[in-house]
């Protein structure tokens, strides 16, 4: 597995604490930039955004990002940048985070009449 790939993995297992699903499938994160430094380390740069700009938890958020991603063998060192350009919205959500937080149409029973919403 490649460094890249072991990143988004411990972003994963960074939650937002006022939702229940990971910053990765939320859509929070927005790039990932390695960059080589001394002793065979990478530095990593990671750009992401808050599901609104008031949003208290992001110093904690990235002190997690940081403290997880610090943990890996080959990381030196971790900086996270929080922009709000573009603005995160739900739609930048994964599939399965959406149907979790219950942002999925609900499909409509094939049963059920057909409902006329033009007036005569």
């Amino acid at each position: 597995m490649s460094l890249k790939d072991n990143i988004i993995e411990m972003l994963k297992q960074c939650v937002d604490p006022e939702i229940p699903v990971d910053l990765w499938n939320l859509g929070l994160i927005y790039d990932i930039n390695l960059q080589d430094a001394e002793d065979n380390k990478t530095d990593v740069f990671i750009t992401m955004s808050l599901t609104t700009p008031g949003c208290g938890m992001g110093q904690h958020m990235a002190n997690d990002i940081k403290e997880k991603i610090s943990s890996l063998e080959l990381v030196k060192d971790v900086d996270v940048n929080v922009t709000f350009d573009p603005p995160w919205n739900p739609e930048m959500m994964s599939a399965d985070a959406r149907e979790k937080l219950g942002f999925n149409p609900t499909p409509v029973p094939k049963n059920e009449p057909e409902i006329k919403t033009e007036w005569e």
